[in-house]
């Protein structure tokens, strides 16, 4: 009984293979978000790209028998596995083999709340899951049907599956058409009102909801944890017009006291986003498209931040949201005022991205640093 229960407790255990190896710490922490545990990792500095598993058929049999060498439960791939080479892979090695996209699909799964996410992630599986259904069902592909004397052999289980798969996918899109409505008469009603629209939008884990809250005295979601957030949540914002405390004659009509603006959370980026994903979460990441303001929040103390600076402009780009007026937030600046002042690495790199955006804000919503400048850069902004 205790060996059951210490079986049924026990996380799934997996082997990470990809290259390069940032690209594997990401992976690490998409796989720790799924609540899996890395069993150990594989770095190929080279790959042969080979028809039958994407790679040479001694290195695929080496990456199995190190699997269950060390007990892994399964394999996940740092690059995209098409079908083929999935159902060739679990046919070499026993166990599951998938790649980053569905343990993003996974993550998205076990995160949607609100009726629209739910929908998106149903759509993107659906589509996911489609040209898998053969691996997925194994040898589901039997025919029915087919006696004596009939008009013929029936319609192959995988056939069936794969109507009713289409089937629902026509359903879900339909269902996410209404939803898509509704948040655009939403979004008109906003505009009619005159209230600016800011979004707060950036890599995933770099801050986001945690600044929504700081500013907002709001009680959004937040973990330490990629994706945390997969719904849009708008909140009120009041910002005093830095000039007003200066203002000495109060009996002019034109002086204003501040601004209420609309302050959006979205969905995080990540690198090799899937294209699927993107259309998908398009209405979702419309908050972004339209908004009047945006705000891309940097998690200045990740190594990786200026790629992931590239990856937000790629994702902005093909939403067509490249355009928009932006600041840069340089978010938990509080990593380097709460190390050593002697620390000479820390402080070379954090010069280096300040020179990387000459026009930037940096803040903590830890101790509250920047905060009140950057709620003067967006009043400067909105204004213009």
């Amino acid at each position: 009984m205790i060996e059951l229960l210490e079986e049924e407790q026990r996380k799934t255990k997996a082997l990470l293979v990809g290259n390069p190896l940032d690209n594997l710490i990401e992976l690490k922490g998409l796989v720790y978000t799924l609540g899996m545990e890395v069993a150990d990792c594989i770095v190929l500095n080279k790959i042969d790209m080979q028809p039958a598993f994407g790679m040479g058929t001694g290195k695929a049999q080496q990456i199995c028998a190190h699997a269950k060498a060390i007990k892994a439960d399964c394999i996940i791939m740092d690059y995209e596995l098409d079908p083929t080479k999935q159902r060739n892979w679990e046919k070499l090695c026993g166990f599951p083999v998938f790649d980053r996209q569905e343990v993003i699909l996974r993550i998205f799964a076990q995160r949607a709340q609100t009726k629209e996410a739910v929908l998106q992630v149903e759509l993107d599986q659906l589509e996911y899951s489609l040209p898998r259904l053969r691996h997925m069902y194994g040898d589901f592909a039997r025919q029915r049907g087919g006696n004596y004397g009939s008009k013929g052999s029936g319609e192959k289980q995988l056939e069936l599956d794969r109507r009713g798969v289409r089937d629902r996918i026509f359903r879900v899109r339909k269902e996410l058409e209404k939803v898509v409505q509704n948040r655009n008469v939403q979004r008109k009603r906003r505009d009619r009102s005159n209230v600016k629209n800011v979004a707060l939008c950036g890599y995933t884990n770099a801050g986001k909801s945690s600044l929504l809250n700081a500013l907002t005295n709001s009680d959004a979601f937040v973990e330490n944890k990629l994706f945390a957030t997969l719904d849009p949540l708008t909140r009120k914002l009041f910002l005093e017009n830095p000039d007003y405390q200066n203002i000495q004659d109060f009996s002019s009509g034109n002086i204003v006291k501040g601004k209420e603006i609309l302050l959006t959370d979205t969905v995080g980026f990540i690198s090799n986003l899937p294209h699927f994903l993107v259309n998908a979460f398009h209405s979702t990441l419309e908050e972004v498209a339209y908004a009047d303001l945006l705000l891309i929040v940097l998690d200045s103390s990740d190594p990786n931040v200026l790629l992931h600076y590239e990856t937000i402009l790629q994702v902005l780009e093909e939403i067509n949201a490249d355009t928009n007026n932006c600041i840069i937030v340089l978010n938990k600046i509080d990593a380097y005022t709460d190390s050593d002042e002697s620390d000479e690495t820390s402080q070379f790199y954090l010069a280096r991205i300040e020179k990387k955006f000459p026009e930037h804000v940096k803040v903590s919503t830890k101790d509250g640093q920047g905060l009140a400048e950057l709620k003067a850069a967006i009043y400067k902004k909105i204004s213009e």
